[in-house]
């Protein structure tokens, strides 16, 4: 994408009202107004709220919340103009039940307040393979902690992934740390129990992924 593109779209998600982008500064300063006012003053009503954790262009979130009118959904990035495509999607299709954050995921707790999220989806994350990039991989220690603030207390978070290493990885440190399984399978669209949640909304990569025959991972769990 050029330069001049990113910034048409910079421009326009600024318009948009189903972006919200803080400053850093507002986040860990405690000064972010929607922190644990989601329902009430942006979505206007008391549904679950859903967030899709690293959402790239927001394929997820948009197709989760046409096919679960009654919950709340936020996609969550650092790239703006990439969520750009899900935020005007979502205003075309006058879908008022979907939003789009911009912020690292690492401030997640500083836009959340305690018990405020139903579910989270991490949606085909970077692996991160390398042992010195642990600390960015979505599943890790830190972010678990992180997650298990904001959800409520029978919260779950969702993994679906191309990656084994993600896969193994994950189930390895969920066993290891005693939390608990709901769901998990290595092939999650040869397996007739796999939720439609997981089956029904593919992404424009995850398309490609399966016409080429690989494999998508899933699992389904709470953190204790």
């Amino acid at each position: 994408m050029g330069s001049k593109n990113k910034l048409k779209r910079f421009r326009e998600n600024e318009t948009f009202n189903n972006v919200i982008q803080p400053s850093r500064e507002e986040l860990t300063d405690q000064k972010f107004p929607l922190k644990g006012k989601w329902k009430k003053d942006f979505f206007k009503n008391d549904h679950p709220i859903v967030l899709e954790l690293g959402c790239g262009k927001g394929e997820y979130s948009v197709g989760l919340a046409r096919k679960y009118p009654e919950k709340n959904f936020i996609g969550v990035d650092i790239k703006g103009a990439r969520f750009w495509r899900g935020a005007k999607t979502a205003l075309e299709e006058n879908l008022g039940n979907v939003a789009f954050l911009r912020t690292q995921i690492e401030l997640i707790d500083d836009a959340f307040a305690e018990n405020e999220v139903s579910e989270i989806w991490i949606t085909f994350p970077d692996p991160q393979i390398k042992y010195k990039r642990t600390k960015h991989r979505l599943t890790n220690s830190d972010f678990l902690q992180k997650y298990k603030k904001i959800l409520i207390p029978e919260g779950t978070v969702h993994l679906k992934t191309d990656s084994e290493f993600m896969h193994g990885y994950t189930l390895g440190l969920l066993h290891g740390q005693g939390h608990e399984i709901l769901y998990a399978h290595h092939d999650a669209y040869s397996n007739e129990y796999s939720p439609k949640s997981v089956t029904a909304i593919q992404t424009f990569y995850e398309k490609q992924y399966l016409e080429k025959g690989k494999p998508i991972t899933y699992i389904h769990f709470k953190i204790k």
